[in-house]
Order: structure tokens, then sequence, then C-alpha cells
């Protein structure tokens, strides 16, 4: 049929009073209405009249006529309840742009009117106790309502527009608590946001949910299970979200041909759907709800994903379910459940707080005797504070926990009688839970992949004069980086001269370091450092040492202090030196963090009353990492400290909105300055669109230079889950002409990219090395080592360049001293860990690392003082794959990587010239002179051939230096040994080297021979995350439990009645030596002696750092005496 080319005659039909002639009207202009829509437009109150008559037979058709005009018109509302209309006329199964457009309408209605009655819950219980910590901030004019909607609800991010302004309806405020005033509050400004609430009627809502039903229903057939997931999610609607899990877990159960695949379908689901929940769901209330869900369907499967729950049990802090799946999987007896509960284990420590896992390890069965030591642990934290929701970090605080209810079975289940088997596995656990195991495998793997670089330390040492404190801190900074955890200290050894020139606060520094390079060396952490520390006897000793020295002990111990707190708080109390507190107040905050323990609190608090300024600034931070997380309202009294405050509120989210405002709303710029601290850590990692408006509005406002700077720099915190967009938000304040917002923008871009070597934050970062302002410098190379660190030129070809411009900054005599600090610092954050570690901030299995969150927030606070700089190392995580099988025990096997072995290997080291001598100055000769020595030697030539007769074979003179300015080196012929050294420099180059000769044909095929793709690796060898995707286990003895993520893997044994190789753990051989009596110096011959242990340095060099500086013996200097001056003339006489 031809088409119509005018509907003139048509749009007269509908006013015929023929109901048969009006349909065949509607029918034909339902077949072109896209070209004649134009004609028909002007009747469309004809046709909406036919659709609201009841008693014409074809109203569906005429509501689809109408709604395809309104489609035109741009009227997507009035489109959709007409389309709704249509009932089955509108076709679902043949989709067009038409179709498409009005099912996304229907989907955003849909989640509008879902959202509308599933609002979003207040605030927890917990935000009732934080409510009192604003009780001493004045209420502003609006400020106390803006306060009270901040603290009910929270914009998130939508889930496909993170970039644009909000659509989502799990971003809509509830309607009591709606405020336009609110930054980020409400949607009805927004363009194309949906009218709050859409005005539907029954019969139009019951078509809408038929329509969503059939989308839902197709969804299921094709096996879209996350589109039905993200739309129940965005809805807030947790019966589609249940009914969408457990119908993909009996789509797998009735597959029976394919079950693995379709279980893998399931299991992905099931990953996705944490994903989003941890990632992308920004309100911790609806967070909570489906984590709980999730634990509920979980529980229901006959084998469930143990790994799954534990994410959701960390962060919704249920321990007591923890304790019963260890339970239930050790009381299966079988060594396929004892490595799955073993690698629970492993999960729960790197996830969990000191306090969730001692709570974990309470509710374990266990033997009488050792329950002694349970409380000593964490002081009273757990026996004066029954509310478990003070432990956790990230963990949300759920209000209707029945745990106390929970723990009535599990203590009449402690009386069961459990065999010797499981026992020694109860034991096992409880030693993974407490870390000793995972700390003792990762030392391991530092120590034995050590390729840190001396010669770039040696070089660092030369180039900064070490009399200079700024210069001797950095290259102490740069060494105990290079050699995080490698136990590795034998640059202090072989450098005591260097070492002597320490005073004051840089031997506190260097004392220190130990504990950067000795951390995680828990068993011989304290022995090591017995000779700086405190003692009671009278000899004397620098206080600076014996302060660092309880700071290193913390650093050690770093959220695992269990041995050494009660040694830590002795220390402290006993101590009567502002030093020496400092030193043991930062240390004491380190080893405790997170534990909550009130009697800790208590003893930092009464020092803090003391008004010291040095011990009260690390006092305040301690006890802002003793109540880590916990949003303790007894943090009120710590109000003067901002970083104690910020801590505390670590992942608290929406129940840290008030006490933020209160703070950001204060006159004074310290307590704004804690308020961005704070927001920084309450929301790190959500991606929050309402705290990084908040913190964007005080970058540029604040009149504090101090505010601004943090406000941009806790961007990174906020968003560093998505780093790719960082860079282009601050790019514009990389720009600005306030250097504090320049140095912010570069340490934000670090932070949020911290190991990723990602290209665009370096490309923002390389003119910004250049800076007119030496800090901003400093904060640009900062950043780009923290970008780059275990980054080579095959991942980022700019790799080698930012390595060599850091070194060339730091032998540049020119360059400011803040800017060179910052280059020798940042080389050994490049070099972290031995080449062995990443700078991260959350965890393998991805959760927020509390201990890397922490110390990357307290490490930029070395702005104001340096030996905050130490507090980075917490962050650095090692990146390996350390297989361990049932037995706990380390075996000898191969694994595969499929990438060629440069891709991900280790930067190459610097080179340096073995001959690279100080060349001598060659004496001037004159040219005429010169010419001369030629004429005679032409002479005698010319003479002793005329007098023989014999041909001697002609050679080549050896030019002379007087020569040197009519001879070129370049035509000297090399000698044997030169030619033993080209040869192997062009045995280096073969492969196409960067600054080598151009390569044959030949060569390069000798290359690509050589970089095969694929390559094995040993157990316990290295593996970047982004190397993560290509491991696999070919071997057929030795299978992974779980997906490798990196870290510790548990290893099901195949063949355990065959004998297996184990690894020699050679970290175990190296003893501590006794330790001298304080200021006794050892021999050089006992300092080499002790070289192999990696300990001769931190012994070699207890002579030089305990020693007491000349000014630091309290005396006054002798008056000089008078002097007597005699001219010349009275001399004479």
């Amino acid at each position: 049929m031809v088409g119509l080319t005018s509907a003139a005659g048509l749009v007269g039909f509908l006013a015929e009073p023929d109901p048969q002639v009006q349909t065949y009207a509607l029918a034909r202009l339902n077949e072109d209405i896209d070209t004649l829509w134009t004609e028909v437009a002007p009747s469309i109150s004809q046709i909406e009249a036919l659709y609201e008559d009841e008693s014409f037979p074809q109203r569906e058709l005429a509501a689809l006529v109408a709604s395809k005009v309104y489609y035109q018109l741009g009227e997507y509302n009035e489109s959709m309840v007409f389309a709704l209309g249509a009932g089955k006329l509108f076709d679902l199964d043949h989709p067009g742009e038409f179709e498409d457009t009005i099912v996304a309408k229907c989907v955003d209605t849909y989640i509008a009117l879902s959202s509308l009655f599933n609002p979003p819950k207040p605030a927890s219980s917990v935000t009732q106790e934080l409510n009192q910590l604003t009780t001493s901030f004045p209420s502003g004019t609006n400020g106390e309502k803006t306060n009270i909607a901040a603290g009910l609800s929270s914009p998130t991010t939508p889930f496909s527009q993170s970039s644009l302004p909000s659509k989502s309806l799990l971003s809509r405020q509830d309607s009591s608590a709606f405020d336009p005033s609110l930054p980020g509050g409400g949607n009805a400004g927004v363009p194309g946001a949906h009218p709050s609430p859409l005005a539907l009627n029954r019969n139009t809502q019951k078509a809408l949910q038929a329509v969503i039903s059939r989308l839902f229903e197709a969804c299921y057939r094709a096996g879209a299970y996350r589109q039905v997931v993200g739309i129940a999610v965005e809805a807030r609607n947790l019966a589609v979200l249940r009914e969408a899990i457990v119908r993909s877990s009996e789509d797998g159960k009735g597959a029976g041909k394919k079950p693995a695949a379709i279980r893998d379908k399931s299991e992905d689901l099931m990953d996705y759907l944490l994903d989003i929940c941890m990632n992308v769901v920004q309100e911790r209330g609806l967070r909570n709800e489906i984590l709980q869900l999730i634990l509920d369907l979980l529980n229901q499967i006959p084998n469930p994903d143990y790994f799954a729950i534990a994410k959701c049990v960390v962060y919704l802090n249920e321990y007591s379910m923890a304790s019963n799946m260890l339970r239930q999987l050790v009381e299966q007896g079988n060594a396929n459940a004892r490595a799955i509960a073993y690698q629970l284990s492993f999960d729960l420590y790197d996830n969990g707080t000191q306090e969730f896992l001692s709570k974990v390890m309470d509710e374990l069965p266990e033997a009488e005797e050792k329950k002694e030591e349970k409380p000593q642990m964490n002081g009273s934290a757990h026996h004066d504070r029954p509310e478990p929701t003070e432990s956790d970090r990230l963990l949300s605080e759920v209000e209707n926990r029945q745990d106390s209810t929970t723990s009535l079975p599990i203590s009449r289940t402690k009386q069961r009688s459990i065999s010797d088997d499981e026992r020694k596995v109860y034991d096992s656990v409880r030693h993974i839970l407490r870390g000793t195991k995972s700390i003792e495998l990762n030392l391991e793997f530092l120590y034995r992949n050590n390729k840190a670089d001396r010669n770039i330390l040696n070089k660092v040492r030369d180039s900064l004069e070490a009399r200079n404190s700024i210069f001797h801190v950095a290259t102490t900074v740069a060494q105990a980086f290079s050699n995080a955890g490698t136990t590795n200290d034998s640059f202090f050894r072989d450098n005591l001269e260097w070492l002597g020139k320490a005073v004051n606060w840089s031997k506190f520094t260097a004392t220190a370091a130990l504990g950067v390079l000795h951390k995680g060396n828990i068993g011989q952490g304290q022995k090591l450092l017995e000779p700086y520390l405190p003692k009671d006897s009278t000899v004397a000793g620098s206080t600076y040492s014996q302060g660092g020295a309880l700071y290193a002990l913390g650093l050690i111990y770093s959220n695992h202090g269990t041995h050494v707190l009660d040694y830590l708080r002795d220390q402290f109390n006993r101590a009567t030196d502002e030093v020496v507190q400092h030193g043991g107040a930062l240390g004491l905050g380190v080893a405790a963090m997170a534990t909550g323990s009130e009697e800790l609190f208590d003893n930092l608090k009464s020092t803090l009353y003391t008004d010291s300024a040095v011990s009260g600034e690390a006092v305040g931070l301690a006890m802002g990492l003793v109540m880590l997380g916990s949003g303790n309202e007894k943090a009120k009294i710590v109000r003067g400290c901002a970083l104690g405050i910020a801590v505390t509120m670590l992942g608290r989210q929406e129940s840290a909105d008030k006490l933020i405002q209160g703070l950001l709303d204060d006159a004074q710029p310290a307590l704004r300055y804690s308020g961005v601290c704070t927001l920084a850590l309450a929301y790190c990692g959500t991606g929050s669109n309402k705290a990084v408006r908040k913190l964007l509005h005080a970058a540029v406002s604040d009149v504090s230079d101090d505010v601004r700077r943090m406000a941009v720099m806790s961007l990174g915190f906020i968003l560093f889950r998505k780093p790719s967009a960082v860079p282009r938000i601050v790019e514009l304040l990389s720009e600005s002409y306030n250097p504090h917002v320049r140095y912010g923008a570069a340490m934000c871009l670090g932070l949020a990219a911290a190991g990723t070597g990602l290209e665009e934050a370096i490309d923002i970062l390389e003119p910004m090395t250049k800076d007119s302002q030496d800090f901003v410098r400093q904060g640009a190379f900062l950043a780009s080592a923290l970008i780059m660190v275990q980054q080579n030129e095959a991942q980022n070809p700019k790799a080698g360049t930012i390595r060599k411009t850091l070194q060339k900054v730091v032998s540049d005599r020119h360059e400011e001293a803040m800017t060179k600090w910052g280059a020798s610092v940042s080389l050994g954050i490049l070099d972290a860990g031995g080449r062995n570690c990443t700078i991260s901030l959350q965890t393998q299995t991805g959760n927020l690392n509390m201990n890397g969150i922490v110390s990357a927030l307290i490490f930029t606070q070395y702005w104001y003082w340096f030996p905050f700089t130490l507090f980075l190392s917490g962050a650095m995580t090692p990146t390996a794959i350390i297989g361990v099988d049932q037995d706990l025990e380390v075996p000898s096997f191969k694994f595969y990587s499929a990438t060629r072995p440069s891709v991900f290997g280790y930067p190459p080291e610097q080179e340096v010239k073995t001959s690279e001598e100080p060349e001598k100055v060659k004496t001037a000769v004159l040219s005429t002179t010169a010419q001369a020595k030629r004429r005679k030697q032409a002479k005698e030539r010319q003479a002793r051939k005329g007098s023989m007769d014999i041909d001697h074979t002609p050679t080549t003179p050896k030019p002379t230096d007087d020569d040197k300015m009519d001879v070129d080196e370049d035509t000297q012929r090399p000698t044997k040994e030169d030619k033993g050294e080209e040869a192997i420099a062009d045995s280096k180059t073969e492969g196409g080297d960067k600054e080598g000769t151009p390569n044959p044909e030949g060569t390069s095929k000798k290359k690509a021979e050589k970089e095969k793709v694929g390559y094995e690796l040993e157990n316990m060898s290295r593996v970047l995350p982004a190397q993560l995707k290509y491991i696999s286990f070919p071997e057929e003895r030795y299978r992974p439990v779980k997906k490798p993520t990196g870290g510790v893997i548990l290893l099901t044994d195949s063949k355990p009645s065959e004998a297996k190789s184990l690894l020699e753990m050679r970290s175990k051989k190296a003893s501590t030596p006794a330790a001298p009596a304080t200021g006794v110096t050892q021999q050089s011959g006992e300092a080499i002696s002790t070289s192999a242990t990696g300990t001769g340095g931190a012994i070699a060099g207890a002579g030089v750092l305990t020693a007491v500086d000349e000014d630091d013996d309290g005396e006054e200097a002798e008056v000089p005496r008078e002097f007597d001056y005699q001219s010349d003339n009275e001399g004479e006489e």
C-alpha cells in the first residue's frame, strides 16, 4: 500500500459519528504517524476524547496514536501515560525508537514511585549518639535545618551518569526533609528529573506495573539478571531484588546440562550486586539492607559462597556470624572445608579491625589456659563497651542488631567437646586472625625479593648535605621507604658517619625509621629496639632516640599491638620528657589502632590536659587512632585535635554530617580544617556528589590557605575508587593562582591514582614539576611517585623519565631545599618495600583499607611535622601471590602468567660505571708546542726509515694528550679490556636498548624469540594487581580455593599422600644479635658479622643515635672569658 501524503482526510474522519470510520482513521494514522504527526497534532484533543469515551470499542488504539503524537512533540510524560493505556497494543517484543523511549520513561517512573513508597530510613541509632557531638556548635540562621536534613539522607551518584547531576531516586531526599537550600538536596530544579510524586491514577499504575513485570520476565528469559538487579537497587525494592537472585539460582539448578556455567553466572550476579552495593550505593542505610538480604540468601544456599559472606559480615560488623561460619567449616572435618576456613580467616584479617577480630576469636572454642591472654589484647575494649557498633571503621551500625540473642546459643556451643584435630585447626584459625601468619608470610616475601636500588640511595646521600636536618630527614625517609618491611637496615651500618650527623628531631626520625624497615618483624621487634628504648638505669641517653624508638615500636606492631600495648602504655605513663611522650603517644596510637580501648583513651586524655605543645599534637592524634571509626561521643574532648576527630569518623557517612557541618561553619580555621578532614574520611571511597560539592566549595571560598589546600587534597580520598574521573575535576584547580590550591590538586591526583600509572594524571603533574613555587614542585614530585610506584617503561613510557628527573633534581645544587626534599622522598616511594609494595587505600578484596587510609591522611600532615612522613608505610601493601597449603606451609610450586616477562617486570636498576672517578685535569698545552713536537717526531721517523732496510709493519701512532686538538678520541683503537666491556655492553643492548645503536634485523628476531608470551612464576613471587587477570594455576597438584586476588591464597593438595617440597623460610634464619648496652658502640667487625641477619644496621647505629647531643644536656653554655684587644702600638711597647 502506498503511504499517505496528507492526513487531512483521516483527521476529518475522526469527527464522524460512526465508530468504524473513526477506527479506520486511527488505524491508518497509526501506520504513518511518523510522517503525518504534524497534521495530527492540532486534533490531538479529538483522539484523547475517543480514548476517554468508554463506549468506543478501540480505546487502546486511540491511546497508542495519542502516545505517538505526544512522543513526537517531546512530551514524554503524556506519551508514557497514553502508551500504558494502549495495553497490549504497546508492543515490547518488537522494540523501536518509540518503544525504547517509553520503556525507559516507564522504568524511571517505576523507580520514582517505588522509592516514594520505600523512603530512606532515618540514620540509625548511632546518629542519635552523634547528635550530641554538635551541642557546642552555634547554630546559624538556617544552618540547623540544613544539618538535620543532611543527617537524614544522602545524595548519591546515579549508576549511569556519575559525572552529571543525579537523576536517580537513590539520591532523592525524603519529602519531610527536603530543603532546596541544601547542597545537592532534592532534584526539583534539575532538568529532566522526574516530578515527585508523579500523579498517576490507579489504572495507569497497574498498567505500569504490568509493563515492568513484562520487562523483567523478558530479562529473566534472556538471562539478563543484572538489569533487573540494577533497577531494583535504584528503586529500593528489595522484593524484586530477592526475586532476581532466587530466579538466577533456580535457573542454575534446572539447567542440568551445563551446571558449571550456570553456577558461574549465578556467582557473577552475586559479585555484581556486591560490587554496586559497596562501590555505587552511597546511602549507608540502603547498603545495610541489601547486605543483610544477601546474607539471608547466601545462608539458604546448600553450598554458600563463604567469601562473599565474609565481605558482608565485616561491613555489617556481624562477628557472631563470622565465628559461626568458621565453626561450621571446622566441624565438617574435611581438608577442603579446612582450607576454606583458613582462607576465610585471612580475608577477615585483611578487612576487619582489631576489635572485630578479637570478638570473633572470643566466640571460637579454645583451651582454657589461653583465655587469660585475651583481655590484655585491647584492654577493656570489649568489656567496658558492650555495643558492637563502636568497633568498625567502614562498618555500619545496624540498629536492629540481635547480637545479644545470638550470643546465647554460642555460649552453649562453647561447652561442646572438641577433638584434638579440631583444636589444632582452631588454634591455626586464631593464629591467622591475630595476623601473625599474614605478617610472617609478607615479611618473608619482602625479605627474599628485596630489589631496592642501593645506588640511588647512595646518590641521594652524596647529593644532600647531611648536616642540614631537612636533607638528613629526606635521606632517612627515602631509605626507610625503599626497604620498608624488608628488615634490611644495612644502609645505617655502612653510613655511621652520616648517621652521626643526626641531631635532635632528625635523630628522632632516624630512630623511628627502624620501625618502617622492620615493619611486621613482631618476633624480634622489641629486642631489636632495646638499645634505643627508655631504661630505668641512670645511663644517659638521647631523649630523641628514646621517643623515636617508641614510635618505631608502634610502627613495627602497626595495627597489631597485642604484645606491646602494655609496654608502650607503661613507658608513656612514666615519661616526663615531652619528646618521649610524643614518640610514645604516636607508637601507642599506631599499635592500638581501632581497638576502642577506653583505658588507653583515658590515659592519653590525662596527658592532653597538660597543655604541652609537643606531646599534645601526638596525643590528640593517638586518641583518634584508638577510637578509629567508632564515632565515640567522647571525641568532643579532643575537638581541637583535627586529625583525632577526623579518624574517629572513618566510614560514618551520613552519621557524621551534623558534626561535619558544625566544624565547617566554625569561625576558627583549625576547626574548619578538621571538618574537611572529617568529611574526607567519613565519605572515603564513596564518590559522594554531596561530599565533593562541599569540598569544592571550601576549596574556592575559604579564607584560610590551609583549609583550601586540604579541601582539594581530600577529593583524592573520596574519589580514589574512580581515579579516571579525578583529572577532569582538578585540572582547572591545578592552574589556580593560589599555590596552596595547586599543591592540593597535585596531592589529590597522587592519592586518588596511587599505583595506577594513570597517564592523564601524569600529564597534569608534568608542568607542575616546573612550577614557580618550591612546595608545589615538591607536591608534584610526591604525587608522581605515588602514581608511578611499581610501574616500568613497558606499562608507562614516562616511568624512566620521571626517575631521571627526580635524580637530577636531587643532585642540582641550585634547587630549593623543599623541592629536593620532595624528590628524595619520591625516590624512596618509587622503590617502596624493595619494589614489592604498592600504595593502596583499599584491600585486595575491594574493601576500604582502614590502615592505609588513615596512614595516607597522616602522611599528608608532613607539611607541619616531618616525622609524620613515616606513616605512609602503613599504606604500603605487598603485591604477591603467596600460596599456602592446608597445613599452613608454603609449598614449592609454579603458576603461570599469560604475559611477556617485561610487561610487569621490575624496573632496571640504575647503572653506575665502575670506573666513575674524578677525572684528572689535563695540563693545558699551547698549540705551537704541539706543532713543534709533531715536527720533531716526523723528522725522527724519516731518519729511521732511511737508515734501515727492513720494512716494519705500519702502526698507528697513539695520539698524545698534546695532540688532542687534532686527533679525535673516537679514532683510538680499544684495548682488549675495552673490547670486552664493549662486548658486554653490546649484549645488553641487543634487545633494542634505548641508548644503544639501532639493532639489525637478526637481533630484533632474537629479541622476539626471547619475549614469548607467557612464563612461569615461583610461589612467593611479585604479582601486580593489574597482572592478576593473567594468572592461572596449571599445576595439577595445587589448586586455589578461590579466584586469586593477591596476598595469601589457600591451596588444596590433590596428592596429600606424596612428599611435598617446601620453600625455605629465609627470614626465620635471621636472628637478632644481642643488643649492646646503651652508649656502647660496636666494633666494625661485629657490625659486619651481623650483616646477614639484616639487623646489623640497627645495632651498629645504636651507639651513634643514643648519644646525647651537645645541646641536649640541659646545661647552659659557659660565659666566654673577657677578650683583651691590643693594638699594634701596644704590642710594640
